[in-house]
Parts: structure tokens; C-alpha cells; sequence
């Protein structure tokens, strides 16, 4: 029968991490990679018979990477200790690891924000490939929004991973500064500049999530959310052009994020 290894990267997780390590306590190995953090995390986690790592913060991608390889099952779970695994995903998990001929699954994701489910906007059938053998996986380097790359066949999965996510409207405007400067700096490396057609983004995306994808129907949390991830569009690309502003005022041998050389296309 195939192993499964759950992964989970930390940083000052107390609030969320014995939930997210009670719903998988079923898994035949859980790995929990903690970037240096301040709370009780790491004493959470060992409590809960988890295989704790610390590691100081390389960025996602990477610290996804070095949380995968120091796993050993044959399938891996990828979690944020946001998340909870659902009674219908550990359910539908052992016919999902006997597909011989799948290599990895897009997994369907049930979203609350500020403690409110939502169905709709950008949420609205919202998926991620999180379970995948670890033997076809990587993680290539990115700011945000990683995720694994697979080499093979991947299907979908229903079972739902539950995300309880932004547990307070600071919480959630601290992660839409953090989120927006690290995207506009992988923006800038990959070799993309801000252009007058950025000014509408943040307007497009209300549209977007509360008109075109129904966020309406979700009441004050699709509201809430349209109006919360417009900003995150808006400050991204006002970020990059505040990245390209700099870089012409720096000599040739600097560039933004502490890297020499130029931004050329990744």
C-alpha cells in the first residue's frame, strides 16, 4: 500500500497548526518545516507526533522543496496550516494513492475569510495540485502563488481540502502587502514592466470577482473579498512600477531585490 507523507511549512503558527495536524493524523508520516519561529509552533508540532524541521526562510517555493525532501512516502500531501483535510478527502485519499496510472491530483479547496464561507468570486471552484508522488514532483523557484510541477497524469479530486483563511481584516492587509511586494518582485525579474493598462487592474478585478464571478451571491464576505483582492491587484503592479522607477535611478551593476545584473525575461 502506498505511504503517505503530509508537509507543512511554519512560521509562527500556533493559532492554526493543531487543526490542521489533528485532520491528519491518519497519515503515515507528518513533516513540518519551521522557519525560525517565535510562538509555539515547533512545541505544537512535535506534541502532535509530527517530524519537525527548522529552516531558516528561503522563500516558498523553496522551503515546499526542502519540506518535500525530507519526505518518505511514495505520496505526498501539501498543506498550509490554514488548512484542514476534509472527512470526505481522508476518505476518497485510498482509492486516490492505488491510481497507478496518476501521477498527481488537483484538489478541490472550500474557502472561509474572516471566519465566512465563500462559494463564489475568485474562489468559486477554486482548486490546487497538492497530492502528488513525490518521485514526479518539484517545486521550480518562484516569489509566490508556488505550487508543484508534475511529470506524469493528474486528474481531479472533489474531497475538499478546507482553507480557513485571513482570520481578521489586518491579518488579511498585512499578507495583501507582503503577497503584492513579492509578486511585483517576481514580476520584475521575469522581465515585466508597469504600463498604463496596470491603473485598471484593481478595478477589473472587483468586477471580475464580485459581477462576472457572482461574488454578490456570497453577501458581505464576497464584498469583503472583491474589494480586498482589487487592492492586492492594484498595489502588485503600482509595486512594479515603483521596482522600475528605482532601478533606473541605480547604477547598471544593481538591481531591485539585492540581486546585480539586469532583469531579463526568467
Amino acid at each position: 500500500m502506498a505511504r503517505l507523507s503530509v508537509t507543512i511549512i511554519t512560521k509562527d503558527e500556533e493559532r492554526d497548526l493543531p487543526a490542521c495536524l489533528a485532520s491528519v493524523a491518519f497519515a503515515d508520516e507528518v513533516i513540518v518545516v519551521d522557519a525560525q519561529s517565535s510562538d509555539r509552533t515547533r512545541e505544537l508540532a512535535r506534541a502532535a507526533g509530527a517530524t519537525v524541521f527548522e529552516n531558516p526562510w528561503p522563500g516558498y517555493a523553496a522551503q515546499k522543496r526542502f519540506a518535500m525532501e525530507r519526505a518518505s512516502g511514495d505520496w505526498v500531501l501539501n498543506l498550509d496550516a490554514d488548512e484542514r483535510v476534509s472527512p470526505e478527502l481522508r476518505e476518497a485519499l485510498p482509492a486516490a494513492l492505488a491510481q497507478d496510472e496518476l501521477d498527481g491530483y488537483q484538489v478541490a479547496f472550500r474557502t472561509w475569510i474572516l471566519g465566512r464561507r465563500v462559494r463564489f468570486g475568485a474562489f468559486g471552484g477554486e482548486r490546487h495540485l497538492r497530492l502528488f508522488r513525490r518521485a514526479k514532483a518539484s517545486y521550480p523557484d518562484c516569489e509566490v502563488h508556488e505550487g508543484a510541477v508534475i511529470d506524469g497524469k493528474v486528474a481531479r479530486l472533489d474531497a475538499p481540502i478546507l482553507h480557513h483563511t485571513y482570520a481578521s481584516l489586518d491579518e488579511c492587509l498585512e499578507k495583501i502587502n507582503r503577497y503584492s511586494s513579492q509578486a511585483a518582485l517576481q514580476r520584475y525579474r521575469a522581465g515585466r514592466r508597469f504600463g498604463p493598462l496596470d491603473l485598471l487592474r484593481g478595478p477589473w478585478g472587483f468586477f471580475r470577482r464580485y459581477v462576472f464571478r457572482l461574488g454578490f451571491l456570497d453577501g458581505y464576505a464576497g464584498l469583503v473579498h472583491a474589494w480586498l483582492f482589487s487592492l492586492y491587484d492594484f498595489a502588485k503592479y503600482a509595486k512594479l512600477d515603483d521596482l522600475d522607477r528605482a532601478a533606473r535611478k541605480r547604477p547598471d551593476d544593481e538591481a531591485p531585490g539585492g540581486r546585480t545584473g539586469s532583469a531579463g525575461a526568467a
